[in-house]
């Protein structure tokens, strides 16, 4: 059965993109069929993963105005899939903004894809948007990564209500995977500190922190997961333990 994940924070640069591409290659690694919903209108995930969003001429923005995505899907050197963004998506909440059942259209067109993937991953935008809503409304767990730092918990109660009120108006069956620490920093005590808070604070699973790393900024520029360009690092080795520990 496809599992579908979610990887939400309203909070930029918390490295929600980095975790879709580099997770998604992992799973990949092991043998799994995978697509990326790029769900942001930055489109990074679609360009860190080869594709130039300023050469599309269709993009996941043709989903929510009706059409298939069967169609929209390409392929990268990473084996995995992607419904790409382009920037027209900056125009989707208002799009959808008057459309009966608008928190259930990205959830109606991603079930055409059931018998394809064991996995899609979407990369929600950095809000708590209708997209970010349909995204919720569409998945069976979610994955909330949090920068290892004392201000990257603002706002994480507020996204902490929405998936509560999403589990209770509009998808029961959704559920938090755990939260990501990122851009770990395990020589600092403040790091350290955030990490052994993040437990008692939330009352979810903690999964194992995602360091800190230069070879992360640099996989982009190549369009390819850090899995490819630096294979043998400290990061790689982190998504394919992180890609472990979802497939048990």
């Amino acid at each position: 059965m496809t599992r579908v994940l979610a990887v939400a924070n309203q909070k930029g640069g918390v490295a929600k993109t980095t975790t879709v591409v580099n997770l998604a290659a992992a799973l990949a690694e092991r043998g799994r069929s995978v697509l990326v919903v790029d769900l942001d209108a930055q489109a990074c995930a679609t360009f860190s993963l080869g594709i130039d969003p300023e050469d599309l001429a269709t993009g996941v923005m043709d989903v929510f105005r009706g059409t298939s995505a069967i169609g929209l899907i390409q392929h990268t050197a990473d084996g995995v899939d992607v419904l790409p963004a382009k920037l027209d998506l900056a125009g989707a909440d208002q799009l959808l903004a008057t459309k009966a059942g608008r928190e259930f259209v990205l959830r109606d067109a991603l079930k055409q894809f059931a018998d394809t993937y064991d996995w899609i991953i979407l990369d929600c935008s950095p809000s708590l948007g209708i997209i970010t809503i349909n995204a919720l409304a569409a998945a069976d767990e979610v994955i909330i990564p949090l920068q290892c730092e004392t201000l990257s918990h603002r706002g994480v109660g507020q996204l902490m209500e929405t998936i509560s009120d999403v589990q209770r108006l509009v998808n029961p069956q959704l559920r938090v995977s755990g939260i990501l620490p990122t851009l770990f920093d395990g020589r600092t005590a403040h790091a350290r500190a955030v990490l052994a808070d993040l437990g008692p604070r939330y009352g979810f699973e903690v999964l194992a922190p995602i360091s800190r790393s230069i070879r992360f900024a640099e996989a982009p520029a190549a369009g390819r997961s850090i899995l490819a360009t630096a294979p043998g690092s400290k990061g790689a080795a982190e998504y394919r333990a992180l890609a472990a520990s979802l497939t048990r």
